[in-house]
């Protein structure tokens, strides 16, 4: 089969998105066999990121910016040109003029479960055209596909419920944990790597962490009364400066918390360090289609508090501790215990890395590529 994927979100210009795409595309090249053959749709900042490791993957120049207008027109017409047996859109954004046979990924509704203009930085009538734009193009992806690919059970009836005419095509394939592909097993290697970046960013012991980015969804406002509860602790933030994490940091700021540290953008290496150093991991979100942070905090034997809203019940289990994002105490409390009890600190972490262990990319990969060719039997 000629598989074609669009890989515009891969690598790091996609964060979540580009994540999902790499670690897919890596073990699809050792899984697919020799009678498959991929072409990879890729942006002129991602282009040179991805080097085909299997002489069955060829990597195609696409180079049209997301949610535009030559996305729409211009990007059907090259995909036509490799006549493709099958197009996989890790997104929903599938053009509307591809009429050809695709699947697609729908991580979450988010934007439909929180409409809201805080999540943009747009004025509010250019928000609403874009919402009214999303809404069609999703609704549009999901008539149009042969199968709907996503990340969770949670996702699945939410995308059931919002769609009844996507019953029976939605399938669940679950992400991976792995942050590398081979984790370090050197204790004294990882203590000094956890001292040296702690160090480099200016964290203070003890710590707790999140990674990610700040959007409203994501409920980071509750980390301003976390950190007035505890004033020797520190709650580190991990993600890239944006218009969000700017306006909570100044949030923070005229809540006079000074306990509440934003390192910015980190590598994975960094981040790992950081991982391993943390009392915990706290994630207060309102709504996920999955949940990848805490199960990656979960790989490095971190502790993690989570909320208990979404898909995060069914990714994490009773390997976190979960918490009602709307009640600061409940935080709290798990907080306190952790940071005061060094034995239970040592058996969540341990049974968080074991629960995380059962989520692999190649596992995901798997699935999807038996997802492709029930796809083409259709």
């Amino acid at each position: 089969m000629r598989v074609g994927i669009d890989a515009r979100f891969y690598g790091s210009v996609g964060k979540g998105l580009g994540r999902y795409t790499e670690k897919l595309i890596h073990h699809l090249e050792s899984l697919a066999d020799s009678q498959d053959e991929f072409f990879i749709f890729l942006k002129k900042e991602n282009f040179e990121e991805y080097a085909p490791k299997s002489e069955f993957f060829h990597k195609v120049l696409a180079d049209y910016p997301w949610y535009g207008f030559s996305e729409q027109i211009g990007f059907p017409f090259l995909l036509r040109r490799y006549s493709l047996d099958l197009v996989h859109f890790p997104h929903f954004n599938v053009p509307i003029l591809y009429f050809a046979p695709f699947v697609v990924t729908i991580h979450d509704l988010i934007l439909l479960r929180y409409p809201t203009i805080r999540s943009t930085t747009r004025t509010a009538w250019l928000y609403h055209l874009k919402f009214l734009a999303y809404r069609l193009i999703i609704a549009s992806a999901v008539h149009r596909a042969r199968s709907i690919i996503t990340v969770s059970y949670f996702t699945k009836t939410d995308i059931e419920k919002e769609y009844p005419s996507s019953e029976g095509k939605v399938v669940v394939a679950y992400e991976g944990s792995e942050l590398h592909e081979n984790g370090r097993k050197d204790g004294a290697r990882d203590r000094s790597a956890a001292s040296h970046e702690k160090e480099k960013s200016g964290i203070l012991s003890p710590y707790f962490l999140y990674v990610g980015n700040a959007y409203p969804h994501k409920n980071l406002e509750l980390f301003i009364p976390l950190a007035q509860k505890f004033p020797h602790i520190r709650f580190v933030l991990v993600g890239k400066e944006d218009f969000f994490y700017r306006r909570l940091q100044a949030r923070v700021v005229e809540s006079g918390v000074g306990n509440i540290l934003f390192v910015g953008y980190k590598t994975d290496t960094e981040i790992e360090a950081l991982y391993k150093g943390a009392v915990g991991y706290i994630f207060p979100s309102l709504y996920e289609g999955f949940g990848l942070p805490p199960l990656e905090a979960m790989r490095f034997g971190t502790p993690v508090i989570a909320s208990s809203r979404g898909a995060l019940p069914e990714i994490l289990g009773d390997a976190a501790l979960l918490a009602d994002p709307a009640r600061v105490e409940d935080f709290a409390r798990h907080v306190d215990a952790l940071s005061q009890d060094a034995g239970f600190r040592q058996a969540q972490g341990e049974r968080g890395r074991i629960h995380a262990e059962k989520f692999t990319w190649r596992g995901m990969a798997v699935k999807i590529l038996a997802y492709y060719r029930e796809a083409l039997k259709k």
